[in-house]
């Protein structure tokens, strides 16, 4: 989830937290902490937990660890049965000649033309005819002279570095996907927002597909379509899908009922107030959707090239399959810059349309005037790239992949071994599996599966409700009946130790952050990139230093995560009002107190959406960490996309599915919770 999502998901905590704050530090600053720590739970429910804590390590020696051999149903032999027959039958059954052929022919002829498109316009038509489109969109004058700026830097850069023709190929990908995306996530948010049923439906299917990672949408498209472009674009399409959905509702509920009330009683009819109403009403949410969706869909673009999405992914995908950290961080670059182009395009159509709320906004700048400007510079950019030469002048690149890959082969011969006192990283990823990977996988093992499922709903139950912790407890016992229990527990201990780290990191350093200016005006553009950056890039520097195995995918998933706990942190930190801390300054506290007995307490909701985010984000590269020899649910899942082992690859897919489900409700405190913790956090 982006800083957007997050903003939007603290809204309500956040104000009610930050009142609460307002109302006087002083002499209950500590049991406000304690209240807030606890979230409004009873000691009942924190006594249970101490329970279990003694409990577990109890029935370790007494009943072993471990599922229940008894208690596995086999679902891989049934569905290798389907994937066989699927597989036999793609090119003969009526299923796939009448239906899904088309869709796949579809899918297939959309990338094509539109990439067909983009390279007859050439780059001399690309560069100009996004930089018009940018600066219609931002609102034309001047306004609109620095996305164009942004706009025109990013290709350029792009061509810049020789990438031009993948990132073509990326493009033309993201076009379609966005476009179907987009349109998809509008009609279902449409229902969602004008119907309750429609809406209470759909909520558990969103949040089951935002926990998923990435990377295990691929399989069941693969079995269906096999590899190729209809894969990758419809995966990625049902990947960036949810937030275009969410925040369409959104914003249709969120319409101003006193705008209602009088559209309806000038008569309106219903599609009347929905046309002329909710619709200009929810522009700024709904644009707000499309720019997640496209940051979504860039993400699950690269991910997509391994089952053969080509363009920048491919290039990336290339890079850690050969350990070429400079072709795989050059296109990573690429990637930011496309990122950062269309986000600065997609917030400015945004600003201009908030700018006229509830009114029918007629085109940008002088209105007619204005879009003949656009249109005589886009027939002019067309014709520039039929005379101009269409592929990227050689003569204009330059190679930054060696620089980049030298300064990496300096690292790696300097911190790999052999460094004095410290003994090199090598070492260390030994020395961390042996000693901090290892106790923790066995000691998950050992603890029997009933232990472990209560302790998932206790905690559960901690920060929600006793449906939370049913689901908690069902979806961790869902894995062992599907005989993946030592398979799960393995992923799950990289998991919890990969959070630690990044917990650990990410407080500290946001902290810092929330209160100290300068470091967080010097850590935003590198958190922006790190954001931005592909998964697989991470994974590329630290196989090179720790070797392929567990600590290289930790350390990817750790660095993954830390942006996102970073900002939510400081952002959480900073909701304490400057009165609030400075009651406290007077009475005495100090900086140490203010911040554990003053924003800390005050900050809990946001504090718990940034863990929920570190588990989110963490187990979406642990997954990704079986290219590199993670092991666990995510080598199943890697065997499975090769076609080996599809059926495994779903029972692990189905698997991860599960774990994501049980770490969510155990990080993802319930509106009742939040507002407990609120209310906890005011004192009395």
């Amino acid at each position: 989830m982006t800083d957007t999502l997050v903003e939007d998901k603290l809204v309500k905590d956040r104000g009610a937290a930050g009142a609460a704050g307002a109302e006087g530090a002083g002499a209950g600053v500590l049991s406000r902490f304690t209240a807030a720590l606890g979230g409004g739970r009873s000691s009942v429910t924190w006594l249970t937990l101490l329970g279990l804590a003694v409990v577990l390590p109890v029935s370790a020696l007494i009943w072993g660890g471990g599922w229940h051999d008894g208690w596995t149903v086999d679902l891989v032999a049934p569905l290798d049965s389907v994937a066989d027959w699927v597989i036999a039958n793609r090119d003969s059954h009526p299923l796939f000649l009448y239906f899904l052929l088309h869709i796949s022919n579809f899918a297939t002829d959309s990338v094509d033309g539109v990439y067909s498109l983009l390279t007859s316009l050439g780059w001399a038509g690309v560069l100009p005819l996004a930089a018009v489109g940018a600066w219609y969109a931002a609102g034309a004058g001047r306004r609109g002279l620095r996305v164009v700026g942004v706009t025109v830097g990013s290709l350029g850069a792009i061509g810049l570095m020789g990438l031009w023709d993948p990132a073509m190929e990326t493009l033309a990908l993201m076009i379609v996907a966005v476009a179907a995306s987009a349109l998809l996530g509008v009609v279902l948010g449409l229902a969602a927002g004008l119907s309750d049923r429609v809406q209470s439906a759909l909520r558990p299917v969103l949040d089951t597909m935002q926990v998923l990672p990435a990377f295990a949408y691929l399989l069941p498209f693969v079995l269906i379509f096999g590899t190729g472009t209809p894969s990758a674009l419809l995966t990625t399409v049902i990947y960036a899908v949810p937030p275009m959905v969410r925040l369409t509702s959104l914003g249709l509920r969120g319409a101003d009922p006193t705008v209602m009330e009088a559209v309806t009683s000038l008569g309106a009819g219903r599609l009347q107030r929905l046309r002329t109403a909710r619709l200009p009403l929810a522009r700024k949410e709904m644009l707000l959707g499309l720019n997640q969706t496209i940051m979504m869909a860039l993400s699950m673009v690269v991910i997509a090239s391994v089952v053969g999405a080509g363009g920048l992914g491919e290039n990336v995908f290339t890079a850690l399959s050969r350990k070429n950290f400079g072709m795989g961080l050059a296109a990573g670059v690429a990637i930011v810059l496309i990122a950062v182009w269309l986000d600065r395009v997609t917030a400015a159509a945004g600003i201009r349309s908030e700018a006229q709320p509830g009114q029918q906004v007629p085109a940008p700048g002088d209105g007619r005037k204005t879009a003949l400007i656009a249109g005589g510079g886009a027939v002019a950019a067309i014709v520039a790239g039929q005379l101009l030469q269409r592929e990227w002048p050689e003569a204009w690149t330059v190679d930054f992949a060696q620089p980049l890959n030298r300064f990496m082969d300096w690292v790696v011969g300097a911190f790999y071994t052999d460094v004095p006192v410290l003994g090199g990283t090598s070492e260390w990823a030994g020395n961390f599996t042996t000693w901090v990977l290892n106790p923790v996988r066995e000691g998950m093992l050992a603890v029997p599966w009933w232990a472990m499922v209560l302790l998932a709903a206790a905690a559960a139950l901690l920060v929600g409700t006793w449906r939370g912790a049913v689901t908690a407890g069902v979806s961790l016992g869902l894995v062992g009946v599907l005989g993946v229990w030592d398979k799960s527990m393995h992923t799950l201990s990289q998991v919890v130790v990969a959070l630690a780290i990044t917990l650990l990191l990410g407080f500290a350093i946001g902290i810092l952050a929330a209160r100290v200016a300068v470091v967080e005006r010097l850590l935003r553009p590198v958190l922006d990139t790190m954001q931005t950056m592909p998964q697989f890039i991470y994974l590329i520097p630290v196989v090179q230093l720790f070797n392929a195995g567990r600590a290289a995918a930790i350390a990817a998933a750790a660095i993954y995560a830390l942006p996102a706990v970073v900002r939510i942190t400081a952002q959480g930190l900073k909701t304490a009002s400057p009165a609030t801390l400075e009651a406290s300054r007077s009475l005495g506290a100090r900086t140490w107190q203010q911040i554990v007995q003053v924003q800390w307490p005050l900050a809990r909701p946001a504090l718990l959406v940034a863990v929920n985010q570190g588990v989110v984000l963490v187990l979406a590269v642990v997954v990704i960490g079986g290219l590199v020899g993670g092991g666990g649910l995510g080598f199943d899942v890697v065997e499975g996309l090769k076609g080996s082992e599809l059926g495994s690859g779903l029972i692990a897919g189905v698997a991860i599915v599960c774990l994501g489900l049980m770490l969510d409700k155990l990080t993802q405190p319930t509106t009742r919770a939040a507002a407990s913790s609120a209310s906890g956090a005011s004192g009395t």
